[in-house]
């Protein structure tokens, strides 16, 4: 096919793509970061025009939103607040499309570059294929435009250096601005200047290899430009991150080293059971990369792999080891660091483009490689099997492309109570305009009050008689709400395992394939409210009579089954409340106050066996559950003492100010070793 044939299909499957991921942006749901990064840039913009008086924007000592420049999130709201723009989310979304969209373009055009418009255009379908990429280029205006400067980055990193004498300055300038834009995003961009560097000198190491000669002039008048570049991109980089600006190595560096082990720390369902995001195995980043990325873009790798003594030559050596390098470097370097990770792999998409980009020059080498008619058609045929299941699964779960899972998991339906499902809470939307709909058309939209486990408030806006907050599933008998609605985020592993999650009074459903992915509940009643109020008032014949009733209706609900053994308990029902705290298991076997309550009541009945066997049960649940330490270390200390200690220290290299812990601990030696109980209690006492 002639060069100008393929350019024709080139801008017009770019223009196509365009089209398509702008109207994913239209359609898109808030994503789980958009408010606490829209309220961080609104902070930036109060900063900057009080001319610093407002400083709100360096107060973040729970989301640690400071240590981010979100350069990205800023423009936004800076433009949402000087052209008045109503529905800012939407604007948002759409800036993120074209993020998103501008990262495949620079990726197809890095492609021709390197091997032909060919490889371009199979950059643009690749992408087109990528189910979690598409989902997160709608509404992740933090890790997808990170992509777009990295790439770009990589890009003119590569022009830079191999365009010799007759590079341009527009490749230097849009260098500069690339890294500059990384680094303002997250101050992990920092590490393209690290590339730079070390490319640089490997490249002149390369040459004087090859060569046997050394141009002295080209490597001062290079790394001259380098030093330039790298000064104006951490200059410019500085220009909407308030907290750079005031120290900008110092606080830059900070920043860094907080990104590098982030201190907050979620549950995540990997594998089928819910651990700590910093204690995740050493794969975790690599499996989910595995079973969420389609299986023709592993195909396009495996053909580069095989066809690499055809593709990589000595005059290209060093542009595709830098590739290479930079998917490989940054993935290595976090196992090795053994850094906290969430969220699936979306942290790391900065490195798709470029798998994008190889996979795409594998394709292409192949198509060059079979001369042979059958063979092209069989390569044809075996690419739309693997292209089916994605293309499948968008067809018909749009808008909630990131929930993807390739047939390595068994599609999302294998996957389903393995893996996360909405972590980044996109079917929220979904839910809430069915429920706006649905009050509608039955005439309820007075004093309706709904609860939800990831805000609604922008989709409710319109509607000023409707309440809505926020409400933990699990807690939810204890809040009073009329509708609420449910993404399926930190459901408990058994009910999805067993299908018993949506509960029985959800009154709508979203699915993903098969998958239960969103419900919209309507309360059957509110007498669980009511007997938790009144067990909070000490009010214990009236609670024990709310709950009886609340059971008779909802069965499906643990914490009705804890707060009515609470009940009990107080009015001295030992025996009945131990039953119903046993069902409460029967719910969900991982509930840990029902799992700690049972394990204090053994204790308090003489029973160390059975407590023990609780606490050992919760800690193996929840590894972070600090209380069940202490109460396990005690019933320990007579016995194994070693053990004990052992327990409370290591509750304490996760959590150093627990004192509950310090004070077990300097119990422990209070008889044997009075000096180390005096320094425990010390220590204490610096923790009030």
């Amino acid at each position: 096919m002639n060069n100008n044939r393929l350019k024709y299909i080139f801008y017009s499957l770019t223009g196509l793509l365009l089209i398509l991921m702008l109207k994913g942006g239209v359609d898109a749901g808030i994503s789980g970061d958009e408010y606490l990064h829209y309220n961080q840039s609104a902070s930036v913009y109060d900063y900057f025009a009080s001319l610093g008086k407002d400083t709100s924007v360096l107060n973040t000592p729970v989301t640690h939103l400071k240590y981010y420049g979100q350069s990205f999130d800023n423009v936004t709201t800076i433009l949402v607040r000087w052209f008045n723009i109503d529905d800012l989310f939407l604007f948002r979304h759409i800036s993120c499309s074209l993020a998103g969209w501008l990262t495949v373009v620079v990726t197809a055009i890095f492609a021709i570059w390197l091997a032909g418009y060919g490889a371009g255009i199979i950059v643009i379908l690749l992408f087109a294929l990528s189910p979690t990429f598409l989902g997160h280029a709608r509404n992740n205006l933090k890790d997808i435009p990170f992509a777009l400067s990295y790439i770009s980055a990589i890009f003119f990193t590569l022009r830079f250096l191999f365009r010799e004498n007759k590079s341009k300055f527009c490749d230097a300038i849009l260098l500069t601005a690339s890294i500059a834009f990384s680094i303002s995003i997250r101050p992990g961009g920092l590490l393209l200047i690290c590339y730079l560097f070390f490319f640089l000198f490997l490249f002149f190491i390369y040459k004087y290899h090859t060569n046997k000669q050394f141009d002295s002039l080209l490597f001062r008048k290079k790394l001259t430009q380098t030093l330039v570049i790298t000064v104006a991109a951490w200059i410019f980089s500085l220009i909407l991150w308030p907290f750079a600006q005031l120290n900008p190595i110092l606080n830059v560096w900070k920043s860094v080293e907080v990104m590098t082990q982030y201190p907050t720390t979620l549950k995540q369902l990997f594998e089928g059971k819910v651990e700590w995001s910093d204690f995740m195995p050493w794969y975790y980043l690599p499996k989910y990369m595995a079973i969420t990325i389609p299986l023709i873009v592993f195909a396009g790798l495996a053909a580069f792999v095989v066809l690499s003594k055809k593709i990589i030559k000595s005059d290209n050596l060093l542009k595709y080891g830098f590739l290479i390098f930079s998917i490989l470097f940054p993935v290595v370097f976090v196992i090795y660091e053994k850094s906290n990770l969430y969220g699936s792999w979306r942290h790391f998409l900065f490195v798709y483009p470029v798998i994008i980009l190889l996979a795409a020059i594998g394709f292409s080498y192949l198509i060059k490689y079979f001369k042979n008619k059958y063979a092209i058609i069989a390569t044809l045929l075996f690419a739309l099997i693997l292209i089916f299941h994605p293309v499948k699964f968008m067809i018909r779960n749009h808008p909630y492309y990131y929930l993807y899972y390739s047939p390595l998991a068994g599609g999302i339906n294998g996957a389903y109570g393995k893996y996360e499902t909405d972590y980044y809470y996109h079917t929220i939307r979904g839910g809430s305009e069915w429920l706006a709909k649905y009050l509608a058309t039955n005439k309820q939209v007075d004093s309706i009050k709904i609860a939800t486990n990831f805000s609604v408030n922008w989709y409710f806006r319109d509607h000023p008689d409707i309440k809505t907050f926020y409400c933990q599933y699990d807690e939810r008998s204890q809040s009073d709400w009329d509708y609420m609605i449910v993404a399926n985020s930190y459901i408990p592993v058994n009910q999805m395992k067993e299908k018993k999650w949506p509960p029985q009074n959800a009154i709508h459903v979203i699915y993903a394939d098969q998958v239960p992915v969103c419900a919209v509940l309507k309360r059957e009643t509110k007498l669980d409210l009511q007997g938790y109020k009144a067990l909070k008032n000490r009010e214990t014949t009236d609670a024990i009579r709310y709950f009886e009733g609340a059971l008779k209706i909802n069965t499906q609900d643990e914490l009705i089954f804890y707060n009515f053994a609470a009940a009990l308990v107080t009015a001295g029902k030992i025996d009945s409340a131990r039953l119903m705290l046993q069902s409460a298991l029967k719910i969900n076997p991982g509930y840990e106050p029902v799992l700690m309550y049972l394990g204090n009541i053994a204790v308090s009945q003489n029973n160390p066996g059975e407590a023990i066997r609780y606490y050992e049960t919760l800690i193996g649940y929840n590894r972070k559950y600090f209380e069940a330490y202490v109460g396990l270390s005690k019933l320990l200390m007579d016995k194994d003492i070693v053990k004990a200690r052992g327990l409370l220290k290591t509750c304490l290299t996760m959590n150093p100010r627990y004192k509950p812990a310090i004070m077990s601990l300097a119990d422990s030696y209070r008889k044997s070793d009075p000096e180390v109980a005096r320094k425990y209690d010390e220590l204490a006492n610096l923790n009030k």
